[in-house]
């Protein structure tokens, strides 16, 4: 494995803290949580710059990039499911097509290499905007931060919801 893919594998080590600190949801461990998933997602970035800058773009690391992703966003969701701010049936949808989309993009070709696809700007934007959503709900703000942080969250499960039709229809 090559540095960003271990940069993108150390992505989860966050997620036992903020499980940790998200199960005593005081004012300060939501603050150290909000840092923490920040810190976290902010490696997405810089593995892809480095793979790209260090032409050490991989099909490992394509793979991995995504279901990383995937675990960094539905982990502090199900926490925020079982803090009451996020309707379970909601986190489905959102589960549901990141599992759905996980198996289109990989494509055995006729040589019986497998390549898998990148994410397309649909998906870079669902990401950001679960980002975004994910940290404004974990932090403790005060009105209107609340209802700023659930419609960004609900804008999220429509451009979840839409970036995966308009991936199954560009390969269908």
């Amino acid at each position: 494995m090559n540095l960003p893919t271990w940069i993108t594998v150390s992505r989860l080590l966050g997620l036992p803290f903020l499980f940790y600190f998200l199960a005593t949801p005081n004012p300060s461990h939501r603050w150290i949580s909000v840092i923490i998933f920040l810190i976290a997602a902010s490696t997405d970035w810089v593995d892809g710059y480095l793979a790209r800058k260090l032409d050490q773009v991989t099909e490992l690391g394509k793979f991995l990039d995504p279901l990383v992703d995937k675990l960094l966003v539905l982990g502090p969701l199900l926490s925020l499911i079982s803090l009451q701010q996020v309707p379970a049936w909601s986190v489905f949808l959102i589960l549901g097509r990141e599992i759905a989309i996980a198996g289109w993009r990989i494509n055995p070709n006729l040589t019986g290499n497998t390549t898998i696809q990148g994410a397309n700007i649909w998906g870079k934007l669902k990401t950001v905007t679960q980002i975004t959503a994910i940290a404004l709900l974990i932090a403790p703000l005060p009105q209107p931060w609340g209802t700023i942080s659930i419609t960004v969250f609900w804008l999220s499960v429509v451009l979840t919801l839409l970036s995966g039709i308009i991936y199954l229809v560009r390969v269908c």
